[in-house]
């Protein structure tokens, strides 16, 4: 039973719809459809050319500061380049683990809302997103420092921090507890 178990998460995550080679794919295509280079993206999102072709080739697991410093360059939010509508992906960074809950759109903005973890230890870097994009945090257990890397915010449980994220922000959890949030990412449409 387990070993049918294990052949299925197998196959399901070597699916095009959610594995990392549909993520490259979407990536390729919109970098294509930009009309720019992979030298271009690799050089104005600050990840090394062969890291973004094992991204685009499905050869490389990106973690989710490369996937934010890629759809920033490429003007689109994260959701653009994971998996379809029925997968609920987690993408995972020095420190954070966001799991996608849900994205939605009105005639302003796209939104992106994630179920957030940030593990005790050190924290995590993030680079600026497109022009306008804001941060929406409400911290439901831990001590949470996050924000502008040159002013960060904290809160607590039953905290909010909000911070507009077009510059290089960071995420700590203070203390020795994980800290558990959602996060719900607003990105103005152009």
């Amino acid at each position: 039973m387990a070993a049918a178990s294990r052949n299925r998460d197998r196959d399901r995550d070597r699916s095009p719809d959610t594995g990392t080679e549909a993520v490259g794919q979407r990536v390729r295509a919109l970098r294509e459809e930009r009309g720019m280079s992979l030298s271009t993206l690799a050089r104005l999102a600050g990840v090394g050319k062969a890291t973004l072709s094992g991204l685009e080739n499905g050869n490389r697991n990106p973690t989710l500061e490369t996937l934010y410093a890629v759809t920033a360059q490429l003007g689109v939010p994260l959701t653009a380049v994971l998996s379809g509508p029925a997968a609920t992906p987690t993408v995972s960074g020095a420190a954070v683990s966001a799991t996608l809950l849900e994205v939605f759109t009105d005639t302003d903005a796209t939104y992106e809302l994630y179920r957030l973890r940030v593990a005790p230890g050190p924290g995590q870097l993030s680079p600026a997103h497109q022009p306008g994009v804001t941060e929406h945090i409400t911290v439901f257990a831990g001590v949470l420092r996050a924000g502008p890397v040159d002013a960060p915010l904290t809160a607590a449980a039953g905290g909010h921090l909000r911070w507009t994220s077009d510059v290089p922000h960071s995420y700590a959890a203070l203390g020795d507890e994980e800290v558990r949030a959602s996060l719900l990412l607003r990105y103005p449409r152009r």
